[in-house]
């Protein structure tokens, strides 16, 4: 699709040069500068630099010498947040092939299917997650590398630690199948103290391909090469001007971009400190950020309302965070005024997709805005156009999203359709279409109102769930909420608010009706509401709106847990 409209750019003037080398490069050069320095932090036991690089040179040995993988091969990591994570990614690097994360949450259907679309053969697993790979052994994957987490607590420690760690059971033994080891420890690859190859790989080489679901069908491989990667990564820290005295909390998953990017690629290119934690428990990062003195939090609104909602959370000195980011969903204005009071910085909000290996908007720390996109990062042009005729929109006008810049995926991993889809050509430049709407101000900043596709309809007039969800969040029993569409026999549409109390708190749904209808337009208030003991998330943090939106497809015709109004 081409279009060749005049319309109103961004300016950007900041440009960013990243280094034009492979990502396992910035791992050479730190381990060279820091050899003693703590990479890692877990649980009160350490991974320093020198010995990161050793144990990722040897696993990439393994990888190459005794399951056979070459050059451009693809590789699938299913484990937890962990030592071994970060290991066996720069592994891969280092033996030429290319990082496939899998989300852990994923059962053995879905990891089959990633399995079979990217053609790995050979996968990094935790203990736990064995049972959903025993099924494809011999069939969809040849090689096992199989991780327990615990071998890494080499030190004592009265962190509170997540079960996970506790009761992992033994390192699995070493089993073949026709003659050919299909599984082995962690300890028993790296024991092989196999030498890799010399290392080839090349900007344009590819380097990662992170699975996103989309709005419909099965996940989607995003193609990434290291140039990619590495503009993102570069970003990440030249953006808030780190530094490497920084120690970053490692909370959000690894596996998905905003944490391979910001809690570990990041740090690494810098040669930072991460505090990873395997699984979320607000009061161990309260001791983990005193202990370690965490100095850089980039994490999701949910595990800072976790934290900041503990009754104990004045106890702990928390004054060593000197910077806090994130995403994935706007961070609610009182928490942020919290934050503010608390540390006397801003939550500096970020925006990005798989698609573009993260951040494409980031906030200027020093001038950021609440509840806003930011504006685009280095090398980065973004547009505002009307989704059907890709015309561009004024200022303040709502439409959909588009990015260009280095840190913009190849494609789709064989899906020529589905990238010829995401892409738009204007004025000769090709743009990524987000799928998400938005504005921007007269500053220049971007502010995303909602999904595309998620609009609700209501007798012909455009409520934004966003918009809904923010007006209730402001009520002070409120905890949590997300908007969806029911469906109303005069209006088409209306709708439904899912919301989750504060412990203690009690309020009736007619009392949140009236609430609302004070403070919103009525076609906007919520004509059914339902309370709830949790949302469902992603392993991200998201809110998943569509399985609430399916759900209430599904129960359409029954009798709806809330209250209809009239």
């Amino acid at each position: 699709m081409t279009a060749t409209p005049t319309r109103r750019r961004v300016d950007v003037s900041r440009q960013l040069s990243a280094p034009q080398t492979s990502l396992y490069t910035n791992l050479e050069v730190s381990a060279d500068r820091h050899p003693e320095k703590a990479a890692i932090l877990y649980y009160g036991s350490s991974v320093s630099y020198r010995q990161l690089r050793h144990e990722v040179d040897a696993m990439a040995g393994f990888l190459q010498q005794h399951c056979g993988i070459a050059r451009g091969e693809r590789v699938v990591l299913y484990m937890q947040n962990s030592p071994q994570f970060v290991i066996a990614f720069y592994a891969v690097l280092r033996a030429d092939a290319v990082v496939v994360p899998v989300n852990p949450m994923n059962r053995t259907s879905e990891l089959q299917h990633i399995l079979e679309d990217s053609g790995a053969r050979v996968a990094f697993v935790g203990v736990e997650l064995m049972e959903h790979v025993r099924p494809l052994s011999g069939r969809h994957v040849d090689h096992v590398i199989s991780a327990r987490y615990a071998d890494y607590l080499r030190d004592w420690t009265d962190l509170p630690l997540p079960d996970v760690l506790t009761s992992s059971g033994a390192q699995p033994h070493a089993e073949a199948v026709d003659g050919r080891a299909t599984l082995i420890g962690w300890n028993d690859a790296l024991a092989r103290a196999c030498v890799p190859r010399g290392h080839e790989s090349r900007p344009e080489d590819l380097a990662v391909i992170p699975y996103t679901s989309g709005t419909t069908g099965r996940p989607k491989g995003c193609i990434h090469t290291h140039r990619s990667v590495m503009h993102s990564t570069v970003s990440c820290a030249e953006w808030p001007s780190l530094a490497n005295e920084s120690v970053m909390l490692c909370s959000v998953p690894l596996f998905h971009v905003t944490g391979m990017q910001n809690c570990m690629n990041m740090p690494i290119y810098i040669g930072a400190t991460m505090a990873v934690m395997t699984r979320w428990d607000a009061k161990c990062a309260a001791h983990v950020i005193e202990r370690h003195r965490v100095s850089t939090w980039v994490t999701v609104p949910t595990m800072l309302i976790d934290l900041l909602n503990r009754s104990d959370v004045d106890s702990f000195d928390l004054s060593s965070i000197a910077y806090l980011s994130g995403g994935g969903a706007a961070m609610p204005q009182a928490v942020a005024q919290q934050i503010e009071k608390r540390w006397g910085i801003p939550y500096v909000e970020g925006y990005g997709l798989t698609e573009t290996m993260a951040a494409t908007h980031i906030n200027p720390p020093k001038h950021s805005k609440q509840q806003c996109m930011g504006v685009p990062v280095f090398n980065t042009d973004s547009l505002v156009v009307d989704p059907e005729t890709l015309e561009p929109l004024g200022e303040g006008e709502t439409g959909e999203i588009l990015v260009s810049g280095p840190q913009v995926f190849d494609g789709y991993w064989k899906s020529p359709e589905a990238t010829q889809e995401a892409f738009v050509l204007i004025d000769g430049k090709r743009y990524l279409r987000t799928g998400d709407l938005g504005y921007v101000d007269r500053d220049g900043y971007f502010f995303i109102v909602d999904r595309l596709k998620r609009m609700i309809n209501a007798s012909g007039y455009k409520v934004w769930p966003a918009e809904v969800e923010a007006m209730l969040f402001e009520h002070p029993a409120v905890q949590e909420a997300c908007v969806i569409a029911t469906h109303d026999p005069r209006r088409g549409e209306s709708v439904k608010a899912v919301i989750v109390l504060r412990n203690g708190e009690h309020v009736t749904e007619d009392e949140m009706v009236s609430w609302a209808r004070e403070r919103i337009a009525s076609y906007k208030v919520p004509r059914v509401v339902q309370f709830a003991a949790s949302l469902p998330r992603t392993a991200s943090g998201k809110i998943q709106w569509r399985l609430l939106q399916e759900e209430e497809t599904r129960s359409r015709n029954t009798q709806s847990e809330g209250r209809r109004l009239d």
